[in-house]
């Protein structure tokens, strides 16, 4: 199983487990998180993953009123993982801290009613306009 880190490398993620679910996410608050017009998730059961390095948490408050908190490298800036208070035996990973294209696709879609209109899904994943209900 591959490493999730930063862009500079010091801020590194180890897994034991393969993650629970893989996700895209079109809140805007991911939307600002990542520069990007959604985000790529992957979401491990909270003992299975090794932190090293330093990190620097910034606590958002998520649409639900409860928290997340989100850690980023204090040297290069990039966002690695988050525990959200609403998920408390998960930690999310952006995918793209594998930089890995083979990494497994998403299985859903959420909050797509702030989904761009130019940006088009596989049909063969979940989609929720908000989170799914199950």
């Amino acid at each position: 199983m591959a490493d999730a880190r930063c862009a500079c490398g010091a801020l590194r993620l180890t897994f034991r487990e393969p993650p629970q679910l893989t996700a895209l996410c079109h809140c805007l608050a991911c939307q600002r998180r990542t520069g990007a017009p959604f985000s790529a998730n992957a979401f491990y059961a909270i003992d299975c993953v090794e932190i090293s390095g330093p990190s620097t948490e910034f606590v958002r408050t998520a649409e639900s009123e409860r928290s997340v908190r989100m850690y980023f490298c204090p040297t290069c800036g990039s966002t690695v993982f988050w525990k959200a208070e609403a998920a408390p035996f998960w930690i999310g990973v952006a995918v793209g801290a594998f930089a890995d294209p083979a990494f497994a696709p998403p299985s859903l879609s959420v909050f797509e009613q702030s989904k761009h209109g130019w940006v088009t899904l596989d049909e063969t994943m979940e989609h929720a306009q908000g989170l799914p209900s199950s």
